[in-house]
């Protein structure tokens, strides 16, 4: 699951590489499968000339350019309104920022994280929300890395909850480096968002993995202990596998990552298999909203993205009628 600790240009060809040989291993098969098909068809047979491979292996290339150079970028903003049954008047276009799976690396170094946090900065939202994956390495090998979190603001704050990938490198250290970056982790925990004289629940869950490290695993029950009654609920929990839980419990709005979009138009349907169906973009559960972002960035191991686009998800609340 780690990464391997080469220079970012080592790591990116190995990316292209990768996508690459999948890439006309595919378009092989498909040729392969027509060719045979044909056969079928033509009792003379079908010849495919090298002219035709060779085009494969071009096209493969220029598609695992493409498919790298998607994955590394930093993201454009997208948009998406959400109407909230019950929403208090004031918080009408509220403005949420939703970072998720940034994958702080070799591959998103310094650099790119800074360029990424000013671009999260001019969006204008009134809250910022990480929901899990900052990081891949330890907190001595990234902590010039993710320095550049520490300049996130927005009027309400930065919060955040820890994703499966803080769990494998000293979750403990990462907690407390991510919090002296002036991030409010909420693992298992609420806060209490205001406008003017309303109010909004933000609750957190830490991450389905947690219990495999000895730390305690998601407990919506416990992240809204406490909190006041009859006010919609928005709720961040890295994978979106529970949402269908959380609808029960009465969440409004869930906010999830991990599956980084399913990253390929087609890997993209086989994601979604692990994920309890939900792999990205928006779904009507039991009448909640699950938006599943398609990711800040992610895993440096496997950074291809071809029709699942990176993005910094603007989300604004709309009252429902």
């Amino acid at each position: 699951m780690f990464a391997p600790e080469f220079p970012r240009a080592i790591v990116i060809l190995f990316n292209w590489g990768f996508g690459f040989i999948v890439i006309v291993a595919v378009a092989q098969i498909l040729l392969d499968a027509g060719t045979m098909m044909s056969s079928l068809l033509r009792p003379e047979g079908v010849n495919v000339g090298d002219g035709v491979r060779y085009a494969l292996a071009g096209g493969a290339s220029i598609l695992a350019v493409v498919a790298v150079a998607n994955a590394i970028r930093v993201p454009p903003i997208k948009d998406v309104e959400v109407e909230i049954a019950g929403l208090p008047k004031p918080f009408d276009g509220y403005r949420l920022l939703q970072l998720t799976d940034i994958h702080i690396s070799r591959l998103f170094p310094q650099d790119w994280a800074q360029a990424m946090v000013e671009r999260a900065n001019a969006s204008g939202a009134d809250l910022m929300v990480i929901t899990g994956d900052f990081i891949d390495g330890s907190v001595a090998m990234r902590r010039n890395d993710v320095a550049p979190l520490g300049d996130l603001h927005a009027p309400g704050g930065v919060y955040a909850i820890p994703g499966n990938h803080e769990y494998f490198f000293d979750y403990a250290g990462w907690i407390r480096h991510l919090t002296g970056l002036g991030i409010v982790m909420l693992r298992n925990e609420h806060a209490i968002l205001n406008r003017d004289t309303s109010q909004l629940i933000l609750a957190g869950v830490t991450d389905l993995s947690a219990p495999a490290h000895g730390q305690a695993g998601p407990d919506l029950a416990a992240a809204l202990a406490g909190s006041p009654s009859g006010l919609p609920v928005i709720l961040l929990d890295h994978e979106p596998r529970n949402a269908r839980k959380a609808a029960a419990q009465g969440v409004a709005l869930q906010l999830s990552g991990h599956t980084h979009g399913g990253m390929i138009i087609g890997l993209d349907h086989l994601v979604a298999r692990g994920n309890a169906g939900f792999v990205s973009g928006r779904y009507d559960v039991a009448g909640m909203t699950l938006y599943v972002s398609n990711g800040t960035a992610l895993w440096p191991g496997f950074a291809l993205r071809l029709g699942r686009p990176s993005e910094l998800t603007r989300i604004t609340l709309r009252t429902k009628d």
